[in-house]
């Protein structure tokens, strides 16, 4: 029954407010951004828009290790990707000032892909040499000051729960720019809404945010990077999801 009127109360009251609530966020976003002020707008209306989303949807976020960052720092986080609310979980409780990186194509999304090109987010285009090259450069001008990048190094999210492989990208980032690298581990957001389903559930996500681990100096030991954060994040996860 509580599972009927929580259906119910997503069709007919949570989906329209978020509605609005995104369309607002990205204008805002994308005025804001327009002035000049893209340190400012590129992340507290999203911000925002990701606490309230979890609100809605009576969805709680707990977060632990938030000492274990620096807001003047510049880091490259790696996180697991469990499924959708693993954006909002992010945006809304990281508390520290990030860009995204994210698929090119998410860049065709109405409102939402113009409101990212705006706040500055990565679009990686992996299509040639050329286009590779300039996705470093945005990297570049973007990483610095205490600004950071949040990656899910996975490349998509699971469908099954347990983690996949970690790919090089973010570690890539990490040794060209000497960027410590930050695991976050998510738990709790697989059960929420998984990969498929049209509707969440309510419940909790836990962020834990680990130590930082120093950035790669050569290729050779990126893989120790890489074994050494996907180790962190499995850490603070249930047995079924390692």
């Amino acid at each position: 029954m509580k599972l009927i009127f929580y259906r119910v109360y997503q069709i007919l009251v949570m989906l329209p407010i978020l509605i609005v609530l995104t369309v607002l966020a990205a204008t805002v976003t994308i005025a804001g951004c327009a002035l000049g002020l893209s340190r400012v707008f590129g992340y507290w209306p999203a911000k925002i828009w990701a606490m309230l989303f979890c609100w809605l949807s009576f969805v709680r976020v707990s977060v632990k290790g938030r000492e274990n960052i620096d807001k003047d720092t510049s880091y490259v986080f790696v996180a697991n990707h469990q499924g959708a609310y693993d954006i909002f979980s992010i945006y809304g409780f990281l508390n520290h000032n990030f860009r995204w990186m994210m698929k090119v194509g998410l860049r065709k999304i109405p409102f939402v892909g113009r409101a990212c090109a705006a706040a500055g987010h990565i679009f990686v285009d992996n299509s040639s040499p050329a286009a590779i090259r300039r996705t470093m450069a945005k990297a570049e001008r973007t990483l610095q000051g205490g600004m950071s990048v949040v990656v899910f190094p996975e490349g998509s999210r699971t469908l099954t729960g347990h983690m996949g492989p970690f790919h090089k990208g973010a570690y890539q980032l990490s040794m060209e720019f000497g960027l410590p690298v930050v695991p976050v581990s998510i738990d709790g957001a697989y059960d929420i809404l998984r990969r498929g389903d049209s509707f969440p559930h309510w419940g909790t996500i836990r962020l834990t945010i680990h130590k930082p681990i120093s950035a790669p100096v050569d290729e050779a030991d990126r893989k120790r990077v890489i074994d050494a954060s996907r180790a962190a994040v499995a850490s603070a996860l249930p047995e079924r999801f390692r």
